[in-house]
């Protein structure tokens, strides 16, 4: 029989406390969140590592396909150096021929060339004897034959020993700075036609654009000369003064050679704007590396009221959709009708208000023209109405340069004896007063004579209706005493319709029907 345990005095019989067990439950709790949250972020740490392993290797797959290609290529080229050099002593060997030629033959003279042939001929001559300023003379004293030098120049180009040092050296005489003493006339278009036909020859045979085959040394060349236009643009009267044909060279030096810099982006956005209506700045925009700030550029442009040059930039990098031409077009012609309005209105034009108005609409309807057929917009944007507006404007043109009738015994007198005419030129006469008001009386002696003052010329009166010559009261009291007398207006002769100009207000507004139809 066992013993019962006597419980020790000292030991404490107590059990443990509820609040203990509070504790270690929390604890419990919190090592549970603790352990969830560590497996979440490992979990996430896996799966971007994963990615990240991923992403590696699919660009080391890249990589082996671009080192593939690229070892590829040097094999090609690799086996076609014997090749190559075949080709470049054939070269050679007819560089030398024509040389020979070229000293013999008389196409080598200063004299004209008659043919594409010749025109070939003269500048492969210049070519193979690196004769760089002769070569640039010639092309420069040849605008006219520019369509046929653009196929010609490249073949020729291709003679040279180094063609990129032969361009620069053959344009230095205008750019980057003009060293002429007296700059009679713009030779930029030069420039930019010899840089654009280097391109296809530096391009490499085998790689294509991917490679331009200019030395260092050319290259180098080529950045100093950029730097140094770039540092006459304050001699030049700052971007904001800078000529659009100066612009254009500068834009084909750096695409021709490929010396585009990230840090100018600022200063080619601000000069492309500047010019942005000639007709090869949006691609040579894109090639400066432009497209991203095309949208900026476009809508700059907009708020300068040159829709057509937006229309332009559009189409070439591709924003059709956010910015539709059709809707341009419409802009541009509604504030064009603003212009001309505006100088109807404007009392210091009230002598040519209507030319220049007629002017300014005529030149938006042939931009706007041309644009919609360019880019095929007809369904869009019908331009038959705008064409009736144009020939409607070029008829009022016409009838007003339309000379009066004369007789045919003789023809330096008017019509019914009733005076001599002045001379022929005597519009051309920087002092002959021309007025709109009715001319003063002047009575004439005799048919035949001839002699006007020097200070003014003595016309005969208009005739008022049909064969009257009663003058109007007072003729002269919308002159000054300081004025010479005014030439007469066109005469008025029976069966000779009336030349009726449209008064300002239907000008204005172009006719409600017309209005309609031209703006819907």
């Amino acid at each position: 029989m066992g013993s019962i345990p006597i419980p020790d005095p000292g030991e404490s019989t107590q059990t443990p406390s509820f609040d203990e067990f509070q504790r270690q439950t929390s604890l419990m709790t919190s090592c549970t969140l603790l352990w969830k949250e560590l497996s979440d972020h490992f979990t996430s740490l896996e799966q971007t590592l994963l990615k990240k392993s991923d992403a590696i290797k699919e660009k080391i797959k890249i990589l082996d396909t671009e080192t593939k290609a690229s070892l590829i290529s040097l094999e090609k080229r690799e086996t076609t150096i014997e090749n190559s050099v075949s080709i470049v002593l054939r070269k050679v060997e007819a560089a030398v021929q024509a040389a020979a030629a070229a000293a013999g033959t008389s196409r080598c003279d200063d004299g004209e060339v008659d043919d594409s042939e010749g025109l070939l001929l003269r500048l492969q001559s210049f070519c193979v004897k690196m004769d760089s300023l002769g070569f640039w003379g010639f092309v420069a004293s040849r605008k006219k034959e520019m369509d046929e030098m653009r196929a010609q120049i490249p073949l020729a180009l291709a003679e040279c020993a180094d063609p990129a040092r032969f361009v620069l050296e053959a344009i230095s005489e205008v750019f980057p700075v003009d060293k002429r003493t007296e700059c009679v006339n713009d030779l930029s278009w030069a420039c930019v036609l010899i840089l654009e036909s280097l391109i296809p020859v530096m391009v490499d045979p085998i790689l294509g654009n991917a490679r331009v085959l200019v030395t260092p040394s050319v290259k180098k060349s080529a950045k100093e000369i950029a730097e140094t236009w770039k540092e006459s643009l304050d001699q030049r009267g700052g971007i904001e003064n800078m000529k659009a044909p100066d612009v254009h060279t500068f834009f084909q030096h750096l695409v021709t050679f490929g010396i585009v810099k990230d840090e100018d982006l600022d200063l080619y956005r601000k000069l492309v704007v500047g010019s942005a209506w000639r007709k090869q700045m949006p691609k040579l925009a894109v090639s400066l590396g432009l497209g991203h700030k095309m949208p900026d550029m476009i809508e700059e442009l907009i708020s300068r009221g040159q829709q057509v040059d937006a229309v332009h930039f559009t189409q070439e990098a591709g924003l059709v959709d956010r910015f539709p031409p059709v809707c341009l077009l419409k802009a541009f012609l509604k504030d064009a009708k603003k212009a001309a309005t505006s100088i109807l209105e404007d009392p210091n034009n009230s002598g040519r208000a209507v030319h220049l108005a007629a002017r300014k609409e005529q030149s938006a309807l042939r931009a706007v023209i041309k644009c919609i057929e360019e880019y095929k917009l007809e369904a869009e944007f019908p331009p038959e109405n705008l064409k009736k507006r144009l020939e409607q404007l070029e008829k009022v043109k016409m009838e007003k340069k339309r000379p009066a009738a004369v007789g045919p015994a003789n023809k330096r007198t008017r019509a019914s004896n009733v005076g001599p005419m002045p001379p022929a030129k005597a519009g051309r006469i920087t002092n002959a007063y021309v007025s709109s008001f009715p001319a003063p009386p002047t009575f004439v002696r005799s048919p035949s004579h001839t002699q006007y003052p020097a200070a003014g010329y003595s016309v005969p009166p208009p005739m008022y209706g049909h064969g009257s010559r009663s003058p109007p009261t007072n003729p002269y009291a919308a002159y000054s005493p300081e004025a010479a007398p005014p030439l007469s207006p066109p005469l008025s002769y029976p069966g000779t319709p009336p030349m009726n100009y449209p008064p300002a207000a239907a000008y204005g507004g172009y006719g409600n029907a017309y209005q309609q139809a031209y703006y819907r």
